[in-house]
């Protein structure tokens, strides 16, 4: 079954191979480092992770350039209030988001590019779509005329029929819908950070560092442009208008976009105290690896609400996993090969390829790994899973987790102690001769949430540190 994505452009789900049938030539919206990333944002990023891993596993070179955007009006604003220079402000925010992504297990994309290493060629583009006639001059800032550009509107499917001539904007977030004239270059004001150029000091708008830095090193037409379902529309519809300008090519080929992480039902915010960086999990006890699960958990283009629930849930299900992978690997079996557990395991391995060919669905990936553990979790107890049968499921295991990435612990340090760990166990030991087993699958969760591995054996319950 081939790769199929959705692709935003369309509005539909189509077969995916890159032009050259080798190489995906991928371009994401990385962060703006103004501050921590939060788990909104980390979700969009896990999300591009497991693209990354997919196509690979598919056969496909990767060229996955993204952006770090250190210029832009927030940066500025807060860099001048705390008197440093855009560099010293922003560094720290960039180190902590790879930080960030380590943890997370993220592979780092083939090209990290900065936006101030770009200036000379964002001076460049703006020149050249001015001698295209694509843009106008006001109080100093170059802007980009989109009544110039006949395919506006074609990627958020925006009817810009009604546009105003001459209404413009200097901000580089806007309302949605809110189609205007964009700023490709903004004057300078007073002691703002600035940049010399043709059309004077000032520095480039969001939008055309994007373009610039996807087009330098992936060519005039990407294979894949993804980032978060924000970022539909103003920014990838004015990258699209003034990259396509320039070249007079399709820009993107497909265009993926992550929905909305929201928080116990509600929007993240600060306002409302359910606004969480990496790091706040972390300081609460969380495993890294606990938190991706939750992540990927649900479908990239589905929001996703993110729980505290759904984070012992996550423990839980990682738990069974590590638990599963552990009597696998250890279990001693009868000699020979069992033909059914054989094909149960080939039609696991098929319904997990299947899904991911299906948009990346990892959902039914996940259901497709849970549900093998759950027959031939009955056939060991059985004795109807034979020795035959242990590399075909192992291989089953390392194809899961080559994509998933989550049933090596994390190493970090954990504030629980002996004495509570083996109070908790006490407590579960208790929960399970009462037959409260929603109590003992909690503590279990506590515990692994905690960096604490239970194994129930047959000559007892034991424990480990991750």
């Amino acid at each position: 079954m081939p790769l199929r994505l959705y692709n935003t452009l369309t509005q539909q789900v189509q077969e995916f191979t890159p032009m050259d049938g080798k190489t995906v030539r991928m371009y994401t919206c990385g962060p703006t480092v103004y501050n921590y990333v939060h788990i909104g944002n980390l979700r969009t990023f896990t999300f591009q992770d497991i693209l990354r891993r997919w196509l690979r596993a598919r056969g496909y070179a990767l060229n996955h350039v993204m952006n770090i955007t250190d210029v832009e009006d927030k940066i500025i604003r807060s860099a001048m209030q705390q008197g440093k220079t855009l560099h010293e402000y922003t560094e720290p925010f960039e180190k902590a988001f790879l930080e960030d992504t380590d943890a997370l297990r993220l592979e780092r994309p083939e090209r990290l590019v900065r936006a101030t290493e770009h200036i000379p060629e964002m001076v460049a583009a703006i020149e050249k779509l001015e001698q295209k006639g694509f843009t106008y001059q006001s109080d100093g800032s170059v802007y980009f005329k989109i009544s110039k550009f006949a395919g506006y509107g074609k990627l958020s499917h925006l009817d810009v029929s009604g546009i105003r001539a001459g209404a413009r904007v200097d901000v580089d977030e806007y309302d949605k819908a809110d189609a205007r004239d964009f700023v490709l270059w903004k004057a300078k004001r007073d002691s703002e950070p600035s940049w010399d150029a043709p059309m004077g000091a000032g520095r480039p708008g969001w939008h055309i560092e994007c373009s610039v830095m996807a087009m330098k090193y992936l060519g005039d037409t990407l294979d894949i442009h993804a980032g978060g379902v924000d970022l539909t529309f103003p920014h990838h519809e004015n990258e699209i208008a003034q990259s396509e300008a320039l070249s007079g090519k399709q820009f993107s080929r497909f265009w993926l976009h992550a929905e909305h992480l929201i928080v116990e039902g509600q929007k993240m915010s600060k306002s409302l105290g359910n606004f969480y960086t990496l790091r706040d999990l972390f300081e609460r006890g969380y495993q890294p690896e606990v938190i991706r699960y939750l992540l990927v958990s649900v479908p990239y283009r589905k929001k996703l609400n993110f729980t505290f629930d759904g984070l012992k849930a996550a423990a839980t299900s990682i738990d069974r996993l590590r638990n599963y992978k552990l009597r696998l690997d250890t279990d001693k079996f009868a000699a020979g090969e069992n033909a059914a557990i054989t094909e149960r395991t080939a039609l696991a391995l098929k319904q997990f390829e299947e899904s991911l060919d299906d948009d990346l669905n990892t959902a039914e990936a996940l259901a497709a790994i849970f549900e093998y553990v759950r027959d031939t979790n009955s056939s060991m107890d059985a004795g109807e899973f034979d020795e035959g049968n242990r590399a075909a499921a192992q291989e089953l295991f390392a194809r899961f987790d080559s994509i998933m990435d989550v049933l090596k612990p994390t190493s970090r340090e954990v504030g629980i102690s002996e004495a509570q760990i083996d109070a908790l166990i006490a407590e579960r030991v208790q929960a399970k001769k009462t037959k409260n087993f929603q109590r003992s699958d909690e503590i279990r969760a506590e515990l692994l949430v905690g960096g604490v591995i239970l194994e129930d054996t047959k000559e007892g319950m034991r424990w480990k540190r991750k």
